[in-house]
């Protein structure tokens, strides 16, 4: 239904085609046994622990994490390929110019996500608790978010293609100069939205429209009588 929904209004859905990564090696990693630079393949984690850690271009590929922790670790350029992470907890994650391919994170809370100047491709985030989430100058291509709450979204200078909200309560959105094709919030909860913009282009509902009126009104000048 959600496909033939999007076909028929021009918005095309994400595609994403990730499979879960099996034949995997277990490794429960001690402190010191990460460092900076360094590639893990195909390992199932239970625990990876990165909190406070000075780690950048880190490496995670074909793997599945069961708990991510990045509490304020230092995760600027960090790569993440065809891999599923089950939760991540960071109250601070500093991941800027961070690469995302194919990558599903499927629950976890995030108070601020530093991911401006990131590349997003693939992206499934499911039920997550998101503060703030800057991804100015990011490149989000065929990424979902499902039933998930984001207080706060940055796009300024992003470019969204093909990004869907399932679900997903979003209670501020703002940003310029963004580059916006085939985004669809028809499936977002807007109703008590404090700011839109950064989203023209996308679509809507009818009844969604209707909900926020009076905010496009307010925001392209125009006093409602």
């Amino acid at each position: 239904m959600a496909r033939s929904s999007a076909k028929s209004s021009g918005t095309d859905a994400p595609r994403i085609t990730l499979t879960a990564p099996s034949d995997l090696t277990d490794w429960a990693p001690a402190p010191g046994d990460v460092l900076t630079g360094d590639r893990i393949d195909g390992r199932r984690i239970a625990s990876l622990d990165l909190a406070g850690e000075r780690l950048p271009d880190l490496e995670l590929e074909e793997c599945v994490v069961d708990v991510l922790h990045a509490d304020d670790a230092d995760l600027r350029g960090l790569r993440v390929r065809d891999t599923v992470i089950e939760a991540l907890d960071a109250p601070v994650l500093r991941a800027s110019s961070s690469s995302w391919r194919e990558v599903r994170v499927a629950g976890g809370r995030i108070g601020s996500a530093e991911l401006y100047d990131s590349g997003l491709n693939g992206v499934e985030f499911v039920g997550m608790k998101l503060g703030f989430v800057n991804l100015r100058g990011a490149t989000v291509t065929d990424v979902v978010f499902r039933d998930c709450v984001i207080d706060e979204l940055d796009i300024a200078d992003a470019r969204l293609l093909r990004v869907s909200f399932e679900g997903t309560r979003i209670r501020a959105a703002e940003g310029s100069n963004t580059r916006v094709e085939h985004v669809d919030l028809r499936g977002a909860d807007l109703d008590r939205v404090e700011r839109l913009e950064g989203f023209r282009g996308a679509t809507i509902g009818a009844d969604q429209l209707y909900v926020l009126a009076p905010l496009l009104a307010a925001q392209a000048g125009y006093r409602v009588a």
